[in-house]
């Protein structure tokens, strides 16, 4: 994660590649809508894995695709739990939805759900994510979501509770049906607290925040580290990226003092193309090194 150009693009692709070269299984997700990673490595991808070295695959994910998807599964439920209101041509609202706020998180919820499914067997799953504001909102989404779901799991209760009142008079207590809506709300319940748990997880989730050594780039950060600990979510490392030798990070350590923080070199030669990527990871070892070494159990482990 990181403020707008402080080369988090750059950073996953760093890693990522890093982590291919120690001979582990990576896959590189760029959920960021401007898509820099066919830039950088200076290959064409797309939204089906493409191979970009050995042991490193990566993928663009095409976000119009998955807000479609998103919004066809939800005219796909409503037409299955409520068959009587095909009658009032929903279409026409869910052409309105797709222009609606929130879609994007919500889309993004769908790809990392699909990932993790289809590429669990890999070591590594690295998310180049989007701007703050959009990817604060897809870390917070299962969270508002389950406080939702809360509220509609009592008004469904209650609803069930006078309906089945009035069925116990009129049928004589006939056993009614399972209710649809109540299992749905169930499910959905189930689904985002597995995602919030996975958030929450250190040993399954390490977010590694980019910044510079600038005050605009420190205060943003600032603010991403306290919204995530806001949903009890924890930033794993701080990479402070483009650091030259007459760049102060003092205020970076007093601010961030409990989080580890990983020195990342200004690069003289642009960061574009495979063989700048390796003379740079071949020239700063060490430095990837440390970056990637809260990783290594888990892969180890796994």
């Amino acid at each position: 994660m990181g403020k707008g150009g402080v080369g988090k693009s750059t950073a996953a692709a760093l890693n990522s590649l890093f982590l291919a070269q120690k001979g582990f299984q990576v896959l590189l997700v760029s959920l960021d809508p401007a898509h820099n990673q066919s830039d950088i490595f200076e290959k064409s991808l797309s939204d089906k894995p493409g191979k970009i070295v050995d042991n490193l695959m990566g993928i663009e994910i095409d976000q119009d695709y998955w807000i479609k998807q998103y919004l066809k599964d939800v005219q796909r439920q409503i037409n299955k739990t409520y068959s009587y209101l095909t009658a009032f041509n929903l279409d026409k609202y869910f052409r309105v939805m797709k222009h609606s706020p929130g879609l994007e998180e919500y889309a993004l919820i769908l790809v990392f759900k699909d990932i993790q499914k289809k590429f669990d067997h890999l070591d590594f799953l690295m998310f180049d994510m989007p701007p703050t504001a959009l990817g604060l909102k897809f870390f917070m989404l299962p969270t508002l979501s389950l406080i939702w779901i809360e509220q509609l799991l009592a008004l469904r209760q209650e609803i069930i509770k006078k309906r089945d009142i009035i069925t116990k008079v009129k049928l004589i207590k006939k056993e009614i049906e399972t209710d649809k809506i109540l299992n749905k709300i169930n499910e959905m319940k189930k689904d985002y607290q597995n995602l919030k748990d996975i958030f929450e997880d250190c040993e399954q989730t390490h977010i590694n925040l980019v910044l510079n050594p600038d005050k605009l780039s420190l205060a943003e950060s600032t603010r991403i580290v306290e919204a995530l600990h806001d949903i009890n979510i924890t930033c794993s490392q701080i990479i402070n990226n483009k650091m030259q030798i007459d760049s102060s990070c003092d205020d970076i350590n007093t601010t961030f003092s409990d989080i580890p923080i990983c020195q990342c070199p200004y690069s003289e030669t642009q960061l574009i193309g495979l063989a700048n990527l390796e003379q740079f990871l071949k020239a700063n070892d060490s430095v990837l090194e440390e970056q990637v070494n809260h990783l290594l159990p888990s892969a180890a482990e796994k």
